[in-house]
């Protein structure tokens, strides 16, 4: 088992809010490179929908973590443009661990400490050659604080509802974007003001801005920073 001190793998670390193009840049990075991907936030996610499913309220400590530790799940690449395929006890949840409900859900277990020692070497046990690219909201400050390079990619909070708004919409969801950017702005000021891990770039992290950027470009640079390590 590999530990976090162990850098003879490397690790490209995307975090960031919701909605700033993580999901989208990271498995486009990883494809291009050749490597793992590991979608951090779909453990925590994961670890809500578990629990919803199995009747475990989410201020339950002692039961969240040992959901948490007994989750039984694997991540299937995709074709381009398509989320990462997700199976949970040999179930594909990809659609169930996106939804709005889920996501408040994980951004409410993401807090408790427990539940995120529970998760941590799951996450660190991703990490095999030839190399990682993990996406997260503290991949670069605590899971892989050793990773030669680390992106913090951010949007602003009003694009970013757009952009959920518009993937909801293509689903055939009804939805308000007002509703949609108050959830963002509470998830935001929840994740960056929790105790544990709070939201906010790594020391050493470039922070790119993706308003306004195509994914193209926003690609184009993280390739750039990994071609510079």
């Amino acid at each position: 088992m590999q530990s976090v001190s162990d850098n003879t793998v490397p690790v490209v670390t995307v975090d960031g809010p919701g909605g700033s193009g993580k999901g989208t840049i990271t498995q486009m990075l990883a494809r291009r490179l050749g490597w793992h991907l590991l979608d951090s936030g779909a453990l925590y996610r994961l670890t809500a929908l578990a629990a919803r499913r199995k009747g475990v309220a989410l201020d339950d400590e002692a039961a969240l973590v040992n959901v948490a530790g007994g989750l039984d799940v694997t991540f299937e690449p995709t074709p381009a443009g398509e989320p990462v395929r997700v199976i949970l006890d040999g179930e594909d949840v990809t659609g169930d661990i996106r939804t709005e409900q889920t996501g408040d859900g994980a951004s409410r277990v993401a807090v408790i400490q427990a539940v995120r020692d529970a998760l941590l070497q799951r996450q660190r046990d991703f990490r095999k050659a030839p190399g990682l690219v993990a996406d997260g909201r503290d991949m670069g400050t605590v899971v892989f604080p050793d990773a030669p390079v680390k992106v913090f990619l951010t949007a602003s909070a009003e694009e970013r509802a757009q952009r959920r708004y518009l993937q909801l919409k293509e689903a055939g969801a009804d939805v308000n974007i007002d509703h949609l950017l108050d959830e963002i702005r509470a998830r935001d000021e929840r994740d960056m003001n929790r105790s544990a891990a709070p939201l906010k770039p790594a020391e050493d992290a470039q922070v790119i801005d993706s308003t306004g950027l195509s994914i193209e470009e926003v690609l184009s640079k993280v390739m750039t920073l990994v071609g510079q390590a």
